[in-house]
């Protein structure tokens, strides 16, 4: 890929900086596209894989900036009945002004490179 808008001294486009994440079963799942200017951020790059790898094994979904050992977000969808098999240690549940209870958050750490979720 170049980038048209930034040029060389000969004014020859720069190549831009692009990741790409595919996942085992050929399903494109990420792209970032980075100006030619721009080196990549290789952290965000491994909290996404970390936040994918977790929400294709668990019924949550991670945070802005969440990171391996910070708390997650239990997916809306899973009923209030399930929430005790399918999160056995259990979970935190936010109080909001409104009673209701849908936002509900565990912490999540790695254990051996496997995920744990507690």
């Amino acid at each position: 890929m170049v980038d048209k808008d930034e040029l060389d001294a000969a004014g020859m486009p720069l190549t831009a900086r692009a990741v790409f994440i595919v996942d085992a079963n050929k399903k494109f799942r990420l792209s970032i596209l980075y100006p030619a200017t721009t080196g990549r951020n290789f952290d965000e790059i491994l909290r996404v894989l970390d936040s994918m790898q977790l929400t294709d094994k668990a019924k949550v979904a991670t945070p802005v900036d969440w990171k391996m050992g910070d708390d997650c977000m239990v997916l809306p969808t899973v009923p209030e009945d399930q929430v005790s098999k399918v999160f056995p240690s259990g979970v935190t549940v936010v109080k909001l002004p409104s009673g209701k209870n849908y936002l509900r958050k565990l912490l999540v750490r790695r254990s051996n490179f496997n995920v744990t979720i507690f």
